[in-house]
């Protein structure tokens, strides 16, 4: 086995080129599709309904969400979807956002290849770090999804609240380059629900009205067993629902069980 670059500048000479994230998804299914690869094992009914759908959406390059009745498979089909990421994919070392070493998105990654160019180490991230799965109930906040300023690390490194390096990210951005999947999104607040429509339509990440400008690199995928949510009267505003690309129902063309016809 070739030993991995280990840092920019072997990279840089391995003939490395970056890539999107929906681009090596629809890469690697487009790979295992012309292999004959059973794309969701252990998945059965879907075969010519729910995974053609999916299919389809990740060939356009689309987020999506799944809706349907409890065990419909919904969370082990998006979960399989790690399996269409590359083995491996090189970062820079010490990037919360998993910066692309050629091409870092982040202030801090700027600014650690200005400094160390060619010299900066690199991790190599594994297909499952860089899925993330986030159940939405009422009690989430903007700060645990999209994040918010950090008064300790402001202190701690003596930064003003001007400084963009005050920011502590929350999930969405620590997913950059991967899978990011909500579980239940009615259940989130409408203006939390609201709060992601940037990220779906901009792909920009704004936070505590900074003019933070992060285009992020990631695929959100939702679902949910019910249209309305159980603790609050309002169900996912048609704002979020229009601007999700892809909309799939989880409901199989045959039932999976059958029972005898009644005397």
């Amino acid at each position: 086995m070739a030993q991995r670059p280990a840092t920019v500048g072997e990279l840089r000479r391995s003939g490395y080129r970056p890539r999107t994230v929906k681009r090596e998804i629809r890469d690697n299914l487009r790979r295992k599709l012309s292999a004959h690869d059973k794309l969701f094992p252990g998945v059965l009914g879907y075969e010519r309904t729910v995974i053609p759908a999916i299919v389809n959406a990740l060939l356009a390059e689309q987020d999506f969400i799944l809706l349907g009745l409890r065990g419909q498979a919904k969370t082990r089909v998006l979960r399989a979807l790690v399996e269409l990421l590359d083995d491996e994919v090189p970062a820079l070392d010490g990037s919360e956002l998993n910066d692309d070493p050629l091409e870092p998105t982040s202030t801090w990654g700027r600014g650690r290849l200005a400094d160390a160019g060619d010299d900066a180490p690199l991790v190599w991230l594994g297909r499952d770090e860089r899925y993330s799965e986030k159940l939405a109930t009422p009690d989430v906040s903007i700060a645990d999804l999209l994040g918010d300023v950090d008064p300790i690390k402001a202190a701690t490194h003596k930064l003003t609240y001007a400084d963009p390096e005050v920011i502590h990210f929350g999930i969405v951005p620590r997913t950059n380059r991967g899978i990011f999947a909500i579980n239940e999104l009615p259940d989130l607040a409408p203006r939390i629900q609201v709060g992601l429509l940037n990220i779906l339509e901009e792909r920009d990440l704004q936070i505590r009205g900074f003019p933070v400008r992060i285009p992020l690199d990631i695929l959100m995928v939702f679902w949910s067993s019910r249209p309305t949510p159980r603790t609050t009267p309002t169900a996912a505003p048609s704002s979020r629902r229009s601007r999700t690309a892809s909309r799939r129902r989880s409901s199989p063309t045959t039932p999976t069980t059958s029972r005898p016809p009644p005397k």
